[in-house]
């Protein structure tokens, strides 16, 4: 073989080369740079509750209509009568039906709320509401889902829960979209609701 075919030949390989290094460089900028997978709830930890319409409530079932979503226990003294009344007074106030927004209320006291319980208590505020419970092991599963905090405090029957009190926003796609928090202003939770409704 001469030397100009030598030549030839190695300069075809150094562009096959270059080719396989530049492509390889796009393939993995193309993984690094795209948008990340949004995720059901937060962690997309999957979850399964008994819901006080009768049917098993999994993470999938959060697609298909917004949602506003919190946790609380049914002997709650304060932060969830409080949430319960925002929620209802924020759906009136932008004349939002079940069908353009849902409300959740998820017990993360499985001891003593079983679901007609649950569904007594919610009936008192808006009768649309979708109370979901579970048992320990369920409402675990679930809090992970979206990174929600709970603890027990106190002995006997009287005992109260601790926890997270902010209420998640998920998107008709069930993927999370922010928070609003407890006792936050009025307007600003009404314009959180008007993004999340109108996607």
């Amino acid at each position: 073989m001469t030397d100009t075919s030598n030549r030839t030949l190695r300069n075809f390989r150094i562009v096959l080369w270059a080719l396989v290094v530049v492509v390889a460089i796009g393939a993995t900028a193309l993984y690094l740079l795209r948008p990340p997978a949004r995720p059901l709830a937060i962690t997309g930890t999957p979850f399964a509750l008994t819901a006080t319409t009768g049917e098993t409530f999994t993470q999938e079932d959060l697609r298909g209509t917004p949602s506003l979503v919190f946790f609380g226990f049914t002997h709650c003294p304060d932060v969830c009568p409080t949430t319960l009344a925002e929620t209802t007074m924020w759906k009136e106030a932008l004349d939002l039906t079940a069908q353009d927004l849902r409300v959740i209320f998820v017990t993360v006291d499985p001891e003593r709320d079983d679901i007609e319980t649950v569904r007594g208590y919610l009936s008192g505020w808006d009768p649309s509401i979708i109370g979901l419970v579970g048992d320990t092991e369920q409402t675990e599963a679930t809090k992970a889902a979206f990174g929600v905090f709970s603890e027990k405090a106190g002995e006997g029957e009287y005992y109260t829960v601790n926890h997270t009190a902010s209420v998640f926003l998920v998107g008709a796609d069930g993927a999370f979209e922010g928070t609003i928090a407890y006792e936050e202003p009025t307007e600003s939770a009404l314009g959180k609701i008007r993004g999340l409704v109108q996607g």
